[in-house]
């Protein structure tokens, strides 16, 4: 089966026989191995008392499926629902809202939708194992929250006196995205996400936020940085604007799509936009490959 170029016109006609034909293909393009002690000697098994997609290891001798030790494992949802659900959530530039999971595909309660939307942005995660930025690296901040709700009298100041919740950004130049959420923009969490993701050769590009200074020594690279209080916003080369760009596609699908994001999942959804942005040079079908190949070794339970 050709996985890559499969539009969403394609995955919708699937049955269920085919739907876990494409997750198998997807997992295991050269063959299953075990999901529990990963041996390629493994049995297909058949007989009216076996459930479909049903194998058996030869080796440990564990019954195991190709939802097993991935984000999909326990679910109740059909697989061609769930072909479904990655492509739409892969393919939405801002996002796919649970309710629209809901009733696209004729999921029986909200909470099943908000449940499989999140296991699909867990998917989306990128693995502790992952590379580090490297090169020109532009790193910016910003704010995510709702809007006051009417009646609120309460004075919401804006910009880094905010009350909404910080988000760091930190983008290599043609390059991946990292995002994370932080409780404050102070040079104590900047310096962690820098060391946690990007190479020390690295040139690090910020605008004139002051926590800065401190959060980048040790970067080879050297520190830029571009004036915004001054109206300076790119100077021969040194700006915050791809950064921008990124928050710029996160902030409309939270207004947009969401409307209202809690702080207790906002990572998720940094994950899923920076997913897209990282993987924005293949098609739908590519895209939605990677997602569900990031699926395998990862479970998340319903809270």
């Amino acid at each position: 089966m050709d996985t890559k170029n499969l539009t969403l016109a394609d995955i919708s006609s699937f049955n269920e026989e085919q739907a876990r034909a494409y997750f198998e293909a997807i997992r295991w393009p050269k063959g299953p191995d075990c999901a529990h002690c990963g041996s390629p000697r493994v049995t297909r098994l058949h007989g009216k008392s076996t459930r479909p997609g049903v194998f058996k290891c030869n080796d440990c001798r564990k019954p195991f499926t190709v939802t097993v030790g991935t984000i999909l494992e326990d679910s109740h949802v059909p697989l061609r629902k769930w072909a479904i659900g990655f492509h739409m959530m892969c393919s939405s530039k801002k996002g796919y809202s649970a309710k629209q999971l809901q009733r696209n595909l004729g999921l029986g309660s909200y909470k099943s939708a908000w449940h499989m939307a999140h296991r699909i942005r867990h998917a989306m995660s990128a693995g502790p194992l992952a590379e580090l930025l490297a090169g020109t690296v532009e790193v910016d901040e910003t704010f995510v929250g709702g809007k006051p709700r009417k009646g609120d009298r309460k004075v919401h100041k804006r910009g880094r006196g905010t009350s909404k919740t910080p988000v760091v950004a930190l983008v290599e130049r043609h390059g991946d995205v990292r995002t994370r959420v932080v409780n404050s923009v102070d040079s104590k969490t900047l310096k962690a996400a820098l060391q946690d993701n990007v190479s020390k050769d690295s040139c690090i590009m910020t605008d004139e936020l002051h926590a800065y200074q401190r959060a980048v020594k040790g970067f080879k690279g050297g520190h830029l940085t571009v004036n915004h209080g001054l109206g300076e916003y790119s100077r021969d080369g040194v700006n915050t604007n791809t950064a921008e760009s990124f928050f710029a596609l996160l902030k409309r699908g939270v207004y947009g799509t969401f409307h209202s994001v809690s702080k207790q999942h906002l990572h998720r959804y940094c994950n899923e936009f920076s997913f897209r942005w990282n993987n924005r040079d293949v098609t739908d079908g590519e895209r939605t490959q990677a997602a569900i190949q990031n699926a395998e070794g990862k479970r998340l339970s319903y809270v």
